[in-house]
C-alpha cells in the first residue's frame, strides 16, 4: 500500500491526549493538541497515580527512549506489595511486589508510583510545537471532502483528517459524537488527603503504611486506601547522564525533576448515606474532623494518618462512572480514556486505560500513515478494543466500589475470612491474584 499523510487533531492535553501525541509524533504523524487551560503550568495538579504494567507498556511504546528513561527516574520507589488489613492494622492478606509483577524484572512490565504533575511535565516535553493552550473546544464540523474541523470559543478553527476527543469525563467531543453516552453518580462519596512524609511522620508511621499500598477493611460501611509516593532518584551518576541526554534532546531536566515531594496518599470512602447531608460541601479541617469521627474506633495510627494530613489537600469527591454503550459506526471522529469510559478511582485503573487507548490509537493511525491499513477500518478496530477493555474496567471498578462501601457485616466478614484463607494457603493466593492483572480485587 502507498503511504498517506495524516494530520490528527487531539482535543484535550491530559495524560491520554499527550501520550497519543508523543506516539504520533514519534511515528512521524502530524498532530496538534488543543488544551483549554491557559498554560503548561497552571493546569497541572493532582495526586499520585499508580502506573501498572498496562500503562507502563503504553508509555514505553509511545515515548522516545530519553523520556522513557526520565519516566523511570522520576517515578517513586516501588511499593513493597499490596496489603488488605483490618482497621486495627492486622494483616488479612499481603501480596508481594514479586507476585504483583509475576517476578518479571523487565522494566516495561513494571509497577510505577508516579506524581501526576511530574508525569504531565514529562508528557509535555518536546511537544512545544504541538500543544496549543487556552483553546476551549466548542464543536466539530465534518467537511464534504472528508476532513474534520474543530471550532474553538475564541472563533479560531483547526482542520485535520481525524479528531480525537481526549477531553476528559465531561467531554464535549463525546457529547456531540455519542450523545447516547452517559455518566452517572454512584452511591459512594470519597474523601482524599495527603500526609507529607517528613522525618517526624516517618518516625511514627507504621512500616506497612510507609512502604506499600493498603486497603483497610473494617467490619462494615467504610473503606480506606493508602499509597505512598516516596521519591528515589537513580544514582547520582545515572541522573547526571540522564540530565545530559535530556538537554541534548532540547528538554529541561530541572522541570521534569521539579516535583519531588514525598507523601502518603489516603482515600476514605463510604456510601453517601453514611455521611451527614452537608458532607459534600465541606473541605479541609471540618472534613478531616468528620472522617475522624467516622473512624473513631480505628487504630490510633490510622486516625493520625487522617488527622495530620495537610488540610489544603483534603476534599470530597462524589464518585461517578460511565454507563457502558455498544459499538457505533466508526468515522473520522473518535475518543479515548475518560471521554467515554470514565470510572471510579477504586482500583486505580483510569489513567492506565487512557494510556492503553492512546498507544493503541497511535499504533492504528501510524499504520494508516505507513499505508498498511485503511483509515476507517483502523479506527473501527481501535474502538472495538477500547470499548471492551474500557468498559470491562468500568465494571470492575464499580464492583470494587460496591464492595468497599457495603454495609453488610456478613458480607464484610466473608471477605475478611476469604483474605485470611488466601494469606494462609498459597494456592488460593495464586488463584486469586494472577500476575499482570490491573489491580487486586475482592472475591
Amino acid at each position: 500500500m502507498s503511504s498517506s499523510s495524516l494530520h490528527i487533531i487531539v482535543i484535550g492535553g491530559g495524560i491520554g491526549g499527550l501520550c497519543l501525541a508523543q506516539g504520533l509524533k514519534g511515528a512521524g504523524v502530524s498532530v496538534a493538541v488543543y488544551e483549554r487551560n491557559p498554560s503548561s503550568i497552571d493546569w497541572l495538579q493532582g495526586y499520585r497515580i499508580h502506573i501498572n504494567a498496562v500503562g507502563s507498556r503504553a508509555l514505553h511504546e509511545c515515548l522516545p527512549p530519553v523520556l522513557w528513561d526520565a519516566f523511570r527516574a522520576t517515578a517513586g520507589q516501588s511499593s513493597a506489595g499490596f496489603g488488605f488489613i483490618t482497621e486495627q492494622l492486622k494483616d488479612l492478606l499481603v501480596i508481594s511486589e514479586a507476585r504483583m509483577t509475576g517476578q518479571n524484572t523487565d522494566p516495561v512490565e513494571g509497577q510505577y508510583p508516579v506524581s501526576r504533575i511530574a508525569l504531565r511535565h514529562l508528557l509535555l516535553a518536546g511537544l512545544e510545537d504541538v500543544v496549543h493552550f487556552d483553546k476551549t473546544f466548542e464543536r466539530y464540523e465534518l467537511q464534504p471532502e472528508g476532513k474534520v474541523t474543530a471550532v474553538f470559543s475564541d472563533g479560531s478553527t483547526a482542520t485535520g483528517d481525524v479528531l480525537v476527543g481526549a477531553d476528559g469525563a465531561n467531554s464535549r467531543v463525546c457529547k456531540q459524537y455519542l450523545p447516547q453516552a452517559r455518566r452517572v453518580e454512584t452511591n459512594a462519596l470519597a474523601v482524599g488527603g495527603k500526609l507529607m512524609l517528613t522525618p517526624e511522620a516517618r518516625a511514627w508511621l507504621p512500616r506497612p503504611i510507609q512502604t506499600r499500598m493498603n486497603i483497610v477493611i473494617p467490619p462494615q460501611k467504610y473503606f480506606l486506601f493508602n499509597a505512598v509516593f516516596d521519591h528515589t532518584y537513580a544514582s547520582r551518576e545515572d541522573l547526571s547522564e540522564l540530565s545530559s541526554n535530556l538537554r541534548a534532546a532540547g528538554l529541561d531536566p530541572e522541570l521534569l525533576f521539579a516535583d519531588t515531594s514525598n507523601y502518603v496518599l489516603w482515600g476514605f470512602a463510604a456510601n453517601v448515606n453514611a455521611y451527614p447531608a452537608s458532607a459534600e460541601a465541606l473541605s479541609g479541617p471540618p472534613l478531616q474532623k468528620l472522617v475522624l469521627q467516622m473512624i473513631n474506633d480505628w487504630h490510633p495510627d490510622l486516625r493520625r494518618l487522617v488527622a495530620d494530613a495537610d488540610p489544603a489537600t483534603v476534599a470530597p469527591i462524589r464518585l461517578k462512572a460511565s454507563v457502558p454503550i455498544g459499538p457505533w459506526e466508526s468515522s473520522r471522529v473518535t475518543v479515548l480514556g475518560d471521554a467515554l469510559h470514565n470510572m471510579t478511582p477504586i482500583g486505580g485503573l483510569g489513567a492506565n486505560m487512557a494510556l492503553r487507548d492512546a498507544s493503541s490509537l497511535a499504533r492504528a493511525l501510524s499504520a494508516v500513515q505507513r499505508g498498511e491499513a485503511q483509515l476507517l477500518p483502523a479506527i473501527h478496530d481501535y474502538e472495538a478494543g477500547m470499548i471492551k477493555h474500557g468498559f470491562d474496567a468500568v465494571r470492575e471498578t464499580l464492583a470494587n466500589t460496591r464492595r468497599a462501601t457495603a454495609d453488610s457485616r456478613l458480607e464484610r466478614g466473608m471477605v475478611r475470612a476469604w483474605f485470611r484463607a488466601c494469606n494462609a494457603l498459597p494456592f488460593l493466593k495464586q488463584k486469586m491474584f494472577a500476575p499482570h492483572e490491573p489491580a487486586p480485587s475482592s472475591p
